[in-house]
């Protein structure tokens, strides 16, 4: 496994969790770092600017907390994704906070700045940007991320159209740093399997929108325990950018899932819709293929046991039909 220093002897289980947009915020990051994965939010989440610092302040007082009082247990470090668009007008801003504070972590989306990258090895911080297709992957290398998310089919949200066997093993022949893989995962078999493949972690959203610790309306929770990967449509209208949708959230809005326009790229709008009423991730619900799994919405700390459990008999299984 290709893991840095900060992520070693640090996780329960090989897994980072996908920052949300709206749905994390510290009480899921704090959740999910002390079960021992990564947790992560977008910067953008926290409103207005200066509630950024006080989230990072709080979730590294209290992980340190935590920590000192429970020694013997693995505490992950947590991540803060920067929108790298320019229509995000705070970056500049955030990533400044996010160099103050140290974050041991930052995910980059949409295009990889060599300007972010060099901020945050400036205090040893890490980088993970993510991709889509091995064009957008050579170019975040060329920038000198340290890990690149390989954001698959089936994917939540902004997600590619390949599949992982394509993606993983492509960019394994010439890239050496972390490998995340994103694109259906809900259970620690499927954590299993990306490992299999050759990924270093596993990156996971969809799963952690239905628990306790996730902003999220209980309707959306309750609807990701309802339906499955068939309700699940891909489309470019709501951002801009194509990615994964949860089809009666459409339908809700008064939208035909199945006979959706195609939208203007170069009009891309984050979390707003454009000129739409309907909000992309408030009114209109991202999630991935991987919701045929869900059935509750439980503690973070239950969730990640269950998978680790999961994780070990998927090792087991392997272990045995190889001998």
């Amino acid at each position: 496994m290709s893991l840095p220093p900060v992520l070693q002897n640090s996780l329960e289980i090989p897994v980072v969790g996908s920052p949300l947009f709206i749905v994390s915020g510290p009480e899921l990051v704090i959740a999910q770092c002390k079960a021992g994965i990564v947790g992560s939010f977008p910067a953008l989440n926290a409103r207005p600017e200066p509630v950024l610092e006080e989230w990072i302040i709080r979730i590294k007082t209290e992980l340190a907390e935590y920590q000192a009082a429970n020694p013997d247990k693995k505490v992950a470090p947590f991540a803060v994704n920067q929108i790298c668009h320019s229509s995000n007008n705070r970056l500049m801003h955030d990533m400044e906070v996010c160099t103050k504070h140290e974050v041991p972590i930052i995910i980059t989306s949409l295009r990889p700045p060599a300007e972010i990258v060099e901020a945050a090895h400036s205090y040893g911080g890490k980088v993970f940007h993510d991709v889509i297709n091995v064009k957008h992957a050579k170019k975040a290398a060329e920038q000198g991320v340290d890990g690149l998310i390989l954001v698959c089919a089936g994917a939540g949200g902004h997600a590619g159209t390949l599949s992982p066997f394509a993606l993983v093993r492509e960019v394994k022949e010439w890239f050496d740093g972390t490998i995340l893989l994103s694109g259906a995962i809900s259970d620690g078999f499927s954590v299993a399997s990306a490992l299999a493949l050759g990924a270093d972690l596993a990156y996971i959203g969809s799963r952690f929108i239905s628990t306790e610790e996730a902003n999220a309306d209980q309707a959306y929770k309750e609807a990701l325990q309802k339906y499955a990967a068939d309700d699940i449509i891909y489309s470019n209208l709501f951002t801009g950018v194509h990615g994964n949708y949860l089809a009666p959230s459409i339908a809700d809005s008064g939208l035909d899932p199945n006979n959706l326009p195609v939208a203007d790229k170069s009009k891309m709008n984050f979390g707003s819709g454009g000129n739409m009423k309907q909000k992309a991730w408030k009114d209109i619900w991202g999630c991935g293929q991987g919701i045929g799994l869900i059935d509750d919405a439980p503690p973070v700390a239950d969730l990640v046991a269950r998978m680790k459990a999961e994780f070990d008999e998927a090792r087991e299984q392997f272990n045995a039909k190889a001998s």
